[in-house]
């Protein structure tokens, strides 16, 4: 079996929310050396702050194949963990680059795994490949029918990895993460999640944003859960060339969160009600059988304590 102990693993996408969660873990079960490639379109330096001592931290682009290759060989890299993205609201901005990027990482990653750069390929997806749910819970053999370019650039990443482990034998898994939060997501801007754009909005003293009627729903994982699961994706020899859903199985509405939200601040005041975004998902709802089947995975952290874990984060950097 293998194991992370001793290994020489790089992360596109490091500096990012997940993917600096990540580097603190691989740290502490041993990595032997642990390098993050992130052009810094949402990563910061600060999420790095625990691990920056013991890191080598490029800033680049993990799509361009040249970048990719000089430091995956001079690095001498066995593992390389796929985070780097675009956020899925950047669709309504950029939408073509919104997809290409997802695309273009896939391809580099690809193709220097197929020339023998490195191993092991951890590639993270995410839920949003399958849109709204048809069924549910929805497990890995649920349709795939993106709403965004984001999400279709993620899909169609998916399938060009799969379509390759199918007619050659490479090392390759791809974890699909449903909704993550937790400390270190993107809290300003037009790009904010929606558990740190609403934490933002009630400590500045404006109000809570609810899109559509509030109804549509999530499946909530809390990012040191999905870490630990990435974990075990390289760790377990079972979890190559699939599919493996991230989940806790428990759907919220988005309207209940920001009621949570809203108690955890002792907000009592008017909600904004907007227009419900485009191609906003209905409903997400996770199966996780088969990663409690191959990779021995269930999330820990109960919503109620990651919620809180995650605001007293926000509360204490904004200063609120």
């Amino acid at each position: 079996m293998p194991i992370i102990k001793g290994k020489r693993v790089l992360v596109t996408g490091g500096a990012g929310f997940i993917g600096s969660h990540l580097v603190d873990n691989l740290l502490n079960v041993g990595a032997e050396h642990v390098v993050v490639v992130d052009n810094f379109f949402l990563g910061k330096e600060e999420n790095l702050a625990r691990a920056r001592e013991n890191i080598v931290l490029y800033r680049d682009d993990a799509s361009d194949w040249g970048t990719m290759n000089a430091i995956i060989r001079n690095e001498k890299i066995e593992i390389v963990y796929n985070l780097a993205t675009i956020a899925l609201n950047y669709s309504f901005f950029n939408p073509y680059t919104a997809y290409m990027v997802n695309v273009s990482l896939a391809d580099t990653l690809l193709r220097l795994i197929k020339e023998g750069a490195y191993e092991t390929l951890i590639h993270v997806s995410s839920s949003e490949v399958y849109g709204t749910a048809l069924y549910s819970p929805m497990d890995e053999s649920h349709p795939l029918n993106p709403t965004t370019p984001y999400a279709a650039g993620k899909a169609a990443a998916d399938l060009m990895i799969q379509s390759f482990y199918n007619i050659e034998p490479l090392d390759i898994s791809i974890i699909r993460p449903f909704n993550n939060y937790g400390p270190r997501q993107n809290l300003t801007g037009n790009l904010a999640a929606i558990i740190p754009a609403t934490a933002r909005r009630i400590q500045n003293g404006e109000k809570p944003i609810i899109e559509g009627d509030g109804l549509q729903t999530r499946d909530f994982i809390y990012v040191g859960d999905t870490v630990r699961a990435l974990i075990l994706a390289y760790e377990k020899d079972e979890s190559r060339q699939k599919v493996i859903n991230l989940g806790t199985g428990v759907e919220l509405s988005i309207g209940d969160l920001i009621e949570k939200i809203c108690i955890y601040y002792d907000y009592s005041g008017q909600k904004d009600y907007r227009p419900a975004r485009s191609a906003d998902v209905k409903r997400l709802c996770a199966s996780s059988n088969l990663a409690v089947k191959i990779l021995g995975f269930t999330s820990d952290v109960s919503f109620k304590e990651g919620l809180k874990t995650t605001l007293d984060w926000y509360k204490e950097r904004c200063g609120a």
